[in-house]
């Protein structure tokens, strides 16, 4: 809410207010720090069609394995570490108080210096869960002697805050999407209003093209207007398809995802990934989160396994708003992954550890941009450099 976010901006002015008279530092001007550069070039051969039929589709996409896919994923995140480093620019910019906090970090007071920092995080959005685990951890870790001077102590908070941000995967990378072992691989996006839930699909969709899959979008989207033309619009921009509305005068999100689901299966459409949009609903309405729990019930009929992702998207300029959101998605249908959007609008990035923290699931996906490019896969490394660039 508004309200919060006033709230939040004036906790965080007083902080750093506060802060800076203790230690008496000047607000740094102009300053920048440059991103390291990463080449990788990935080059895919588009899929060849016939011969082979269903079977043929079971073990390889653009001689790709499905099972590879989230590597991929991982590994273009890395190589597109400019991307996230500007995208997550506002985030970086209200946690520099960080770094001026910890270079006046002294052993014999060490405590002191603490209890700033955990201040400091719960003002930037982190939460009182992720900041207390944080600090609590390196207190730890100065009493048993392993940190003695402040570049130890930055190296040991950024380590930390990717080793938080990376115990919600199961895997070795959260980024990794769960893929099927035949096609297609079904994936379900929900979300309340506004959090960029179509923008998300169309995407996704440009992300699983390039590599050679042919994709085909559902328009489960019932409610809002024009939402079928515009799922249509990211489908024309990145070669999918949108799935045909089932032939009934009146259709609702059951009927349309099981008919996408039913579509994308038939041989003839050659399908390998079908990515289904939503309405937005409000997370405390019963009614519309009975729906979408039946949505899920529906692809589950279709397919075994089905779906095989079942990713929440979230506005990150909602900062630890958007828990509340998260544990009800989560309560009705049990979300395999979090895509965080608009992160480069807003300074309150911080959140994503608060949320992973608190929920235990993973990100999958940011959004630091306007860009049919800037859905990033997360990596947490990266994006634990992006938001905290210390100075040596």
């Amino acid at each position: 809410t508004t309200g919060g976010s006033d709230q939040s901006e004036r906790g965080f002015e007083f902080f750093v207010t506060k802060m800076r008279a203790r230690f008496s530092v000047p607000r740094k001007q102009g300053a920048r720090l440059s991103a390291p550069t990463t080449a990788t070039t990935t080059t895919t051969t588009r899929r060849r069609r016939g011969g082979g039929g269903r079977s043929a589709r079971v073990v390889t996409r653009a001689g790709l394995s499905f099972q590879k896919f989230g590597k991929v994923l991982q590994e273009k995140a890395k190589a597109d570490f400019e991307r996230v480093f500007q995208g997550t620019e506002k985030t970086r910019e209200r946690l520099g108080v960080v770094d001026e906090l910890l270079a006046y970090w002294k052993l014999d007071d060490s405590e002191d210096t603490l209890e700033e920092l955990e201040d400091a995080l719960i003002a930037s959005d982190f939460g009182p869960g992720a900041a207390l685990a944080l600090v609590d951890g390196l207190r730890d870790r100065i009493k048993a002697g392993e940190i003695k001077d402040p570049q130890a102590l930055k190296a040991e908070l950024k380590k930390s805050m990717v080793s938080l941000l990376e115990s919600a995967s199961v895997k070795s990378g959260s980024g990794e999407l769960a893929m099927s072992e035949s096609a297609p691989t079904i994936i379900l996006i929900v979300g309340v209003n506004g959090g960029g839930k179509t923008t998300t699909v169309g995407k996704l969709s440009n992300r699983f093209s390039k590599q050679g899959y042919q994709v085909m979008l559902a328009a489960g989207d019932t409610f809002r207007a024009a939402a079928k033309e515009q799922l249509e619009v990211w489908a024309d921009r990145t070669g999918a398809v949108v799935a045909e509305y089932p032939d009934m005068e009146k259709t609702n999100p059951m009927d349309v995802l099981g008919r996408a689901a039913e579509l994308a299966i038939d041989e003839a459409s050659a399908t390998d990934v079908l990515i289904c949009d939503t309405s937005g609903r409000i997370h405390n309405n019963f009614q519309l989160m009975d729906e979408i729990e039946k949505c899920k019930e529906t692809l589950a009929e279709s397919k075994a396994g089905a779906p095989h992702e079942t990713l929440l998207v979230l506005d990150s300029t909602t900062g630890l708003n958007m828990l509340n959101q998260a544990r009800e998605f989560n309560d009705y249908i049990g979300i395999t992954g979090l895509v965080l959007t608009k992160l480069d609008g807003t300074a309150r990035g911080g959140a994503v550890v608060g949320v992973v923290q608190e929920l235990g699931i993973p990100i999958k996906f940011i959004g630091v941009g306007e860009g049919v490019e800037d859905l990033q896969p997360f990596n947490a490394e990266a994006f634990v450099d992006g938001i905290l660039s210390f100075s040596s």
